[in-house]
This record gives structure tokens, C-alpha cells and sequence, in this order.
């Protein structure tokens, strides 16, 4: 489960000497109907290579983007509360399809997100990664870090369809599991699968004072805000990407059980919450996804959040 890029979960059935023709009859509109027309498939995309960034003031601040991406504490430490940069979430400096890369996100916005209930702009989606996933705040509107961001996304997207369905888009949205997602299935797989790159303790690893795989959980992780905290998602991620650069090597079930497994842990406080878990739960976290409030190990998730915010903003560090 690490830091840089994504990959297709697909599933390809052989039976051998056996050749399976399946025919799929359709019921004959009624007199007068209109017949509906197939959806299009979603199309395939490839961003452009880094070479290709023109050598000139937009280009440069489309690498000052990149840096930004890569690199989120060092290139914009003023926004951030943890050790986690964009990348480790949107795989291969948010190149990877299946890992929410950039590029299919900026071809995408405006749109409207049931977590705020109103249309966003791209910018304001951007503000709300800074403030969940990278557990800081948002940069203000016009901000030279979010003007720097979106120009690397919409460089990205060069040439990707617009508002169109494309390909690797998000993260895969897997079947409901057999089995209902367990704690301590989870942890042997983590054991097996995850610990390696980002310990035992889930709070990944440091060389030369670089983090190099990501904290899972604790105080420099993603807080309770953040998308990677619902269950489905953080499933559909591991599945396409974990263990890094073996996606899609665990079984479904075991990527429900060990996203269940990760979101069984303290990490920072909502930066939304309201005086109480079971008040916060109700308002931002009613929903199955959400280990938020819920009593885990005889622990009530979220009563011993740290403060939402971080303690490695610049100048801190």
C-alpha cells in the first residue's frame, strides 16, 4: 500500500478444451418506443511525457505542480499537517489510472460532491485534499500552489475527453465481499502484504530524511476526513495498487480485510467535528464505510483523535 501509482483490476476466466459462447437476447421494443442506445465504451487515455512540458512560464509552472505533487511537505509545508504528499494516493506523480489520477480528474470539474453538498470546482477540490488527506489547511483561492497544481493537471489531461467517461478514472469499486471485512483477517494480511514498506506499526518509513512509504495511520496519516478513511475506497485502491507495483495480486476479500484493518486506527481528528464522535459520526460519517465512532478492540474510534491540523507545518518541522 504505498506511495506512487495504479493499475486495472481485471479478471480473465480460461476454462480449458472448453469454449463458452454466451448470447444475449433482448425483449423487441414496444410499437412507438424510442430504442435506447448503448452507453459508449469509456475511453483509454495516456498523458503526455514529462518531456513534453514546453520550456516556457507555463512550463514552469506546471513542474512547479509536479514538485508540489511529489514532494507536498517539502514544496508547500505551509498547507500541510503530516508527512504525506499527493503522490502517495494518486500513484506515478498522479499518472497511474485506477489510482484517482490527475488527469481524469481535471477533465471531470465542475461537479457536485455529496461530501459538501454543492458543485466544486476543481481549485475547491484541490482545497479539500489539503485539508483531509494532507491533514493541513486549504490553500486560499488563486493561491500560487493550487494555480501551480492545476496547471500540472490540466497539462496532464492534454487531449483527454471532457465530462466523458474515461478509463482508470477514481478507484475501482469492488463487489461486495463474500465475506463481511474482518479485523483480524485483515491483520495477517497486512502482516504478509503491507508490512514491509510501511512496518510493522504502520507508520511507513523514512531514508535520509525523506518519507519514503507513507504512515498508514497515527498522527502524520490522513485524518478522519479524508476519503482514503471509508472503507470502500481505501479497498479499491489496495486492490489496484497494493502491494506496490503488484496490483491487483490480492484477492478482493483480502483487500476489503486489510482496508478494513487500516481504518481501525486512530489517526487525526475531523477537522468538521462537533463537540462529540457520536455527533461528528452523525453528520459526516453515517455510513457502514466509516470506522469513525465505532468501538474497535474496546476503543471508540475518534476519542483519542489528535487535533485536526498537524504539528509539521512550516517552520515546525
Amino acid at each position: 500500500m504505498k506511495t506512487s501509482t495504479a493499475v486495472t483490476v481485471a479478471a480473465l476466466a480460461a476454462v480449458a478444451g472448453a469454449v463458452i459462447t454466451y448470447v444475449s437476447v433482448r425483449p423487441s421494443p414496444a410499437p412507438g418506443a424510442t430504442p435506447v442506445a448503448p452507453a459508449a465504451p469509456a475511453a483509454a487515455f495516456t498523458p503526455p511525457p514529462d518531456s513534453a512540458i514546453p520550456d516556457d512560464q507555463f512550463g514552469q509552472m506546471v513542474r512547479l505542480g509536479q514538485l508540489i505533487f511529489n514532494e507536498t511537505p517539502t514544496y508547500a509545508p505551509q498547507y500541510t499537517g503530516n508527512v504525506l504528499s499527493c503522490t502517495n494516493c494518486h500513484i506515478d506523480a498522479g499518472r497511474l489510472a485506477h489510482s484517482a489520477p490527475l488527469w481524469a480528474a481535471y477533465v471531470n470539474f465542475p461537479a457536485y460532491r455529496s461530501k459538501n453538498k454543492h458543485v466544486n470546482t476543481f481549485e475547491e477540490r484541490m482545497q479539500g485534499c489539503f485539508r483531509f488527506s494532507m491533514n493541513g489547511e486549504a490553500p486560499p483561492m488563486g493561491d500560487s500552489a493550487l494555480v501551480a497544481l492545476e496547471s500540472y493537471a490540466f497539462w496532464l489531461s492534454t487531449g483527454a475527453p471532457v465530462n466523458q467517461p474515461i478509463a482508470g478514472r477514481g478507484y475501482p469499486k469492488l463487489e461486495k465481499p463474500a465475506q463481511a471485512p474482518d479485523y483480524q483477517r485483515g491483520a495477517k494480511v497486512f502482516a504478509a502484504h503491507c508490512a514491509l514498506c510501511h512496518g510493522t506499526d504502520g507508520q511507513g518509513q523514512r531514508a535520509g530524511g525523506v518519507q519514503v512509504f507513507p504512515p498508514l495511520w497515527g498522527p502524520e496519516s490522513f485524518n478522519w476526513g479524508a476519503g482514503m478513511g471509508s472503507v470502500n475506497n481505501a479497498a479499491g485502491f489496495i486492490k489496484a495498487n497494493m502491494p506496490l507495483s503488484l496490483g491487483g495480486t490480492l484477492s478482493d476479500q483480502d483487500a476489503w480485510d486489510v482496508a478494513l484493518f487500516m481504518d481501525s486506527h486512530e489517526r487525526p481528528q475531523d477537522p468538521r467535528f462537533k463537540g462529540t464522535v457520536e455527533n461528528t459520526r452523525k453528520l459526516y460519517h453515517d455510513s457502514p464505510m466509516s470506522m469513525y465512532g465505532k468501538q474497535v478492540n474496546g476503543v471508540l474510534l475518534g476519542q483519542h483523535s489528535v487535533p485536526a491540523g498537524g504539528s509539521t507545518r512550516a517552520g515546525t518541522r
